[in-house]
């Protein structure tokens, strides 16, 4: 048969060469990029045997290349299982392999063509394992020294927690930390409402660590500590010669100190009425007028308010700013008492009391089951902040290396004395003292839902509604859409 230069059998024959010649660039290109790769590689057949091996593997195994290729995979390598991945199908990533003394980590990937296993391919990540701990230890030694730096640089800008130091595994807590986290991300106002003692400060500090602000200022104001006279001028400052005793260069309010950053207002429930008016203002208008001003400035501050009291009854009683509340009550945080989280206690007395060897000297292994029973079943009025307390008065206290109840203050232990008599001691007693409880947490873990509740603790719904009754747990949680008695009822 006669090709014409131009026909279509020549145009035929042109593309396929090109298309061939294009074909042998890539795979030179990507045998190339396969033999000199750092890791390590290896392809066997269905078989088990070598189809080919790159410089690095073949190195590794002391061979040369040529000498690999052809042979069966189990001849040239120790512990290989490439020939039983070629059997299975199934593949196995980053398992450990041991060859010629060395540990490796290692992927062994099963190709398959129209559903049939046509390859196996071995990968080394790390020649020797020892490779991947001095990684992993350079990076601990990086990771610490950024979080020296850190903290460091914290101190200077006044926010020293973070939400690693909120110790706890409490449900309820782990909530609202979750959400805290979230919430620190963005520039909204936050308030953060809990009784004394339970965390609210650590939680401002963390909100500012985790946020963009933390490198710039964290500002704390205690509203309950500054007269009333003195509020404008701390938290707005003032222009020289504005007043008498004013100093000569006037004075920086805090919202200036903390611009760029975040200022926390704690006790906020306890502000001054005419001031509540000019804080609205600026949450308002970004904006602050030192007194003695003739115009105001621009702030940009985030704040973040705190408050042990419930500020719905001030705003009843008139003495709180509807207006200022709800500019406040963007993000609200409720931070449990430690009462509802008792199952934290030995992780929080942990903490704390390895805070405390460190702060006195005094060492300590822990607390003996005696006085983590009296702990137990005090109320803990004053949450974390009296835990501590607690704890640092039995250490100046004990005898032993553990602190034991007789180690621990009076008063608690007659208010845990006074909780067990009311309870009684019988044996009849303390099992109603039992069931009260694992009725409680039944509760608590199904969010008040007394159908589920029943369910989880494997008895009936009357016998649910009966115990709750029983303990003065009737009023605990929600009832069911329908079908309940309470609910029907009303």
């Amino acid at each position: 048969m006669r090709v014409r230069r131009g026909g279509w059998v020549h145009r035929l024959i042109t593309s396929l060469v090109a298309r061939a010649d294009a074909c042998e660039k890539e795979r030179g290109m990507l045998e190339d990029a396969l033999g000199n790769a750092y890791e390590g590689l290896i392809i066997v057949d269905a078989e088990g045997r070598i189809l080919k091996v790159n410089k690095a593997y073949a190195e590794f195994l002391g061979k040369p290349v040529r000498a690999l290729v052809g042979r069966h995979v189990t001849e040239v390598v120790e512990n290989t299982r490439m020939h039983l991945v070629a059997r299975t199908g199934v593949p196995e990533i980053a398992h450990v392999q041991k060859i010629r003394g060395h540990e490796m980590i290692c992927n062994r990937i099963p190709i398959f063509e129209q559903g049939k296993l046509v390859a196996v391919v071995g990968t080394i990540q790390f020649q020797d394992i020892d490779d991947l701990f001095a990684m992993s230890g350079r990076f601990r030694n990086l990771k610490k020294e950024l979080d020296y730096y850190k903290t460091e640089l914290n101190k200077h800008l006044g926010a020293r927690y973070s939400f690693e130091q909120i110790v706890g595994q409490d449900e309820q807590l782990e909530r609202v930390k979750d959400l805290a986290r979230k919430v620190a991300r963005s520039d909204t106002t936050v308030l953060l409402v809990g009784e004394s003692g339970t965390g609210k400060e650590l939680f401002a500090h963390a909100i500012h660590v985790e946020s963009g602000r933390a490198l710039r200022p964290f500002l704390k104001v205690n509203c309950a500590a500054i007269p009333a006279e003195l509020f404008e001028s701390e938290l707005f400052g003032y222009k020289e010669g504005s007043f008498t005793g004013a100093r000569a260069r006037g004075k920086k309010g805090k919202f200036s100190l903390a611009d760029g950053g975040t200022l926390f207002l704690d006790e906020i429930s306890e502000l001054p009425l005419a001031m509540q008016a000019k804080l609205l203002r600026v949450l308002q208008e970004r904006e602050v007028e030192p007194v003695g001003a003739d115009q105001p400035e621009a702030i940009d501050v985030r704040i973040v308010a705190a408050t042990n009291r419930r500020l719905e009854p001030l705003l009843e009683q008139g003495t709180f700013r509807h207006d200022l509340y709800y500019r406040l009550n963007v993000m609200r945080l409720e931070i449990p008492p430690l009462r509802e989280r008792r199952d934290d206690l030995p992780l929080l007395t942990e903490q704390i009391l390895r805070q405390l060897e460190r702060e006195t000297g005094v060492p300590v292994e822990g607390l003996d089951d005696s006085a983590v029973a009296a702990l137990r079943s005090h109320p803990w009025p004053g949450n974390v902040r009296e835990l501590r307390n607690v704890l640092e008065q039995a250490l100046y206290v004990k005898s032993g290396s553990v602190v034991t109840r007789d180690d621990l203050p009076q008063s608690l232990l007659a208010g845990a004395a006074g909780a067990a008599a009311a309870e009684g001691t019988s044996l009849k007693a303390q099992l109603r003292l039992s069931e009260r409880e694992i009725l409680r947490r039944a509760l608590k873990e199904v969010h008040g839902d007394r159908l589920a509740a029943a369910a989880r603790l494997g008895i009936s719904r009357s016998s649910v509604y009966a115990k709750l009754g029983l303990h003065g747990l009737a009023g605990s949680g929600p009832d069911e859409k329908s079908g309940s008695p309470d609910s029907a009822s009303k």
